[in-house]
């Protein structure tokens, strides 16, 4: 059951005698009170309603049906003011009574130092080989605006840059990179990304899923300041890449198309030879 702020009103509202339209609620816990009387239906005319027998044999249902909703006024102020989970617990006693993140934000890691910002307090990006730094208060995260931002979707490719060193030098020659991932995934990243001036580049499996999501996701949200890695010897790879994910996946974007001019070209090469590539594939062995 998906609890809404909506949902909270109505079930108040019929505790407090009211009645409700019968479209307003569906459901089979719906029938369930109807059934058992907890519920009543009343017709008028060619319309019908619903109301509550008494208040206290509704509150003792639905706590039965949900214990979320076992505490309906809490509820709605915790859907309200979107309340932490440590709010929730010290209210009710129950931190799970809404499903709220308790761990919003996105990794970032770097293969040089890069002086940000968090809270206005200095933050040098440089995390030892085999870590890397997770920004929760991404809100109040700042950085210089000459560091071009990649986005890695893939998690091993985002924890072993230092392996792909030579990829990203030839790439993005001469530029400062910060390298960032929406894991988990949430909509965190982009609304950062929203907020500062910088160059995104998305480094993505070579493949049409993987294209569809930089258009719709990003570039569509970034504008001209998104684009997309594409290695230089990446049709060669193309040529031995997977021809069963390219099947797989052509129905449903056979017609993607893009007005980048190199993503065109890239899209065209993967339709040439009917596979896709790994960004895997990139990783080295051995530093």
């Amino acid at each position: 059951m998906k609890i809404t702020s909506s949902l909270i009103d109505k079930l108040i509202r019929l505790r407090s005698g009211e009645s409700l339209p019968s479209s307003a609620l569906r459901g089979e816990w719906v029938e369930e009170l109807l059934g058992d009387g907890v519920l009543i239906s009343r017709s008028h005319g060619s319309r019908s309603c619903i109301i509550a027998a008494s208040p206290e044999t509704l509150e003792q249902s639905l706590r039965h049906i949900d214990e979320r909703l076992s505490h309906l006024d809490k509820m709605k102020e915790i859907l309200v003011t979107e309340s932490t989970r440590s709010e929730q617990a010290a209210e009710t006693g129950n931190s799970k009574l809404v499903a709220t993140r308790s761990c919003p934000g996105f990794p970032v890691n770097s293969y040089e130092p890069i002086t940000c910002s968090l809270n206005d307090k200095e933050l040098v990006v440089n995390p030892q080989e085999g870590t890397f730094l997770f920004i929760a208060e991404w809100h109040y995260f700042a950085i210089p605006e000459d560091v071009t931002v990649v986005n890695i979707e893939n998690m091993e490719n985002f924890r072993l840059i230092r392996r792909q060193q030579a990829l990203f030098s030839s790439a993005l020659p001469d530029k400062r990179l910060l390298f960032v991932s929406r894991y988990p995934l949430s909509s965190d990243l982009r609304t950062w990304l929203q907020t500062i001036p910088n160059q995104y580049v998305h480094f993505g499996d070579f493949d049409l899923a993987g294209i569809h999501i930089f258009l719709t996701e990003f570039q569509k949200h970034l504008g001209t300041r998104a684009s997309f890695l594409i290695p230089q010897d990446i049709e060669q790879r193309i040529k031995h890449g997977s021809a069963e994910r390219y099947n797989d996946q052509y129905q449903k974007f056979r017609k993607l198309k893009s007005d980048i001019q190199p993503l065109q070209q890239l899209i065209d090469t993967l339709h040439k030879h009917h596979r896709c590539y790994d960004q895997e594939g990139y990783i080295e062995k051995k530093l």
